[in-house]
């Protein structure tokens, strides 16, 4: 029988502090160790919780503890926050298997001397019911930094950019589970032959409204065991990322040239809306993601699609003349912190340079626009540095672009007032993840 709290604290300390992704260690442990259905939701409750839970956990020991969470050795530090998350969030787990678990756990992972601390501070939180007091709401920062689990210096960047009663919703959003969200391959298939197959899996199914082919799956298991995925017939892309591409208004025989493409969805997307007649140039920097774009696009028997390695910040190589140029670039990702848990413990540090590589990425490629062709460029993140002032910027010192206005879905809703050519997508507002997306055209000198 596998011992999943040891697999969830080996997860759990790769990602805190091995810098691996939340995703892809989750499910290389579910892999390597066969779990079954049931261990595997209780690993990845576990790992989750802990990951996007930390401040506040930590918050919480800090009061049962006389040693602060930050000179507690890293192994004990997680075992401590593996027993308060199952005190604390886990009804369905006793109190007395959260704390007897968790110095057995120590002494597992070679945290001997440490069993005894981790007792007692566990057990001090069960005979206090439990109870945990938040930082004062005077201080807001403070307050919904702890609460929400969210790092101090973008709670104050977001209040000051989106006002309180909107940084309570994103940050309510980012907490929430994320929804699977696919993209039919219409050259395969129809909306409805999709569903019908997929409900014939098992699969739940329902509609994004505002997207023509896509839908939101559950209860898939491995999603790659589905028939339907091995025969091409859907691939997977959030809707904002969906929303995105529809922003394009590709035709057939266009081409398309999208310059920071991995994992592909957009280039996919481009193919597909183009009836797989055109071309489309897919680069990234790096070799292994470009073989996962090949992959893809062979699974899809999508072929207009040529994926190279290419540095999209340095004219290293020119890109072909193109009617349509994506632009989603390298950003810090803090719009889909409910996807990657692990971005909210990313310094603040991290902001600091990502304007000047994404407006030099724009500026580099902008010239192989043709004239009358469109630009999107697009991010997965919600500060303003790397959105509407890279726009504003490249706007300004670009006299042949000119804003194009985004012709959303009926119905879609703007929450953030911004000019027509922008669109900030909120993940409370709109359901999607934390986006951004803007669009130019090119009308040549003035």
């Amino acid at each position: 029988m596998s011992d999943v709290r040891k697999i969830a604290f080996n997860t759990i300390y790769r990602v805190l502090h091995d810098e691996a992704y939340s995703a892809l260690a989750l499910n290389s442990a579910i892999k390597d160790n066969d779990l079954n259905k049931l261990d595997a939701s209780f690993l990845s409750r576990l790992v989750y919780g802990v990951i996007e839970r930390k401040i506040l956990l930590d918050y919480v020991i800090s009061q049962y503890s006389k040693i602060k969470p930050k000179k507690i050795e890293n192994k004990t530090l997680i075992i401590l926050e593996l027993g308060v998350f199952q005190l604390l969030f886990m009804d369905k787990v006793p109190s007395s298997a959260a704390v007897n678990e968790a110095v057995k756990l120590s002494k597992k992972v070679g945290a001997y001397k440490s069993s005894g601390y981790i007792n007692a501070v566990l057990r001090n939180l069960v005979r206090n019911d439990l109870k945990y007091s938040l930082p004062d709401e005077s201080d807001r920062v403070k307050y919904l930094s702890v609460k929400y689990s969210c790092p101090e210096f973008l709670v104050e960047k977001w209040l000051k950019q989106y006002g309180k009663d909107n940084v309570i919703g994103i940050l309510e959003g980012l907490a929430e589970r994320p929804p699977l969200t696919i993209r039919v391959n219409t050259l395969k298939t129809t909306k409805e032959q999709l569903i019908s197959s997929l409900k014939n899996e098992g699969v739940d199914v329902t509609d994004v409204e505002f997207l023509p082919n896509a839908l939101n799956i559950d209860n898939t298991g491995s999603i790659e065991n589905l028939t339907s995925f091995k025969n091409g017939e859907f691939y997977v892309q959030d809707s904002a990322s969906q929303l995105c591409c529809e922003m394009l208004d590709v035709k057939e025989n266009m081409t398309v040239c999208d310059v920071c493409s991995a994992p592909g969805g957009k280039s996919l997307y481009t193919a597909i809306k183009m009836n797989n007649k055109g071309k489309v140039y897919s680069y990234d920097l790096f070799e292994h993601k470009i073989k996962l774009i090949k992959d893809s696009a062979k699974r899809l028997s999508v072929d207009i699609i040529n994926a190279s390695v290419r540095d999209a910040q340095f004219c290293d190589s020119k890109l072909p003349m193109c009617d349509r140029l994506i632009c989603d670039v390298p950003c810090s990702g803090f719009g889909i912190i409910r996807r990657k848990p692990e971005i909210r413990y990313k310094k603040a540090t991290i902001v600091d340079n990502l304007p000047q590589l994404q407006y030099s990425i724009l500026c580099t490629n902008a010239d192989s626009l043709s004239i009358g062709g469109v630009l999107v460029y697009s991010t997965c993140t919600l500060c303003d540095e790397e959105n509407a002032q890279i726009v504003n910027k490249f706007l300004d010192e670009h006299p042949d672009f000119v804003p194009e206005p985004l012709d959303l879905p009926s119905g879609f809703k703007r929450f953030i007032d911004e000019p027509q050519h922008m669109l900030t997508l909120l993940p409370c507002k709109n359901m999607t993840d934390g986006f951004f997306i803007s669009k130019f055209r090119k009308v040549g000198c003035k």
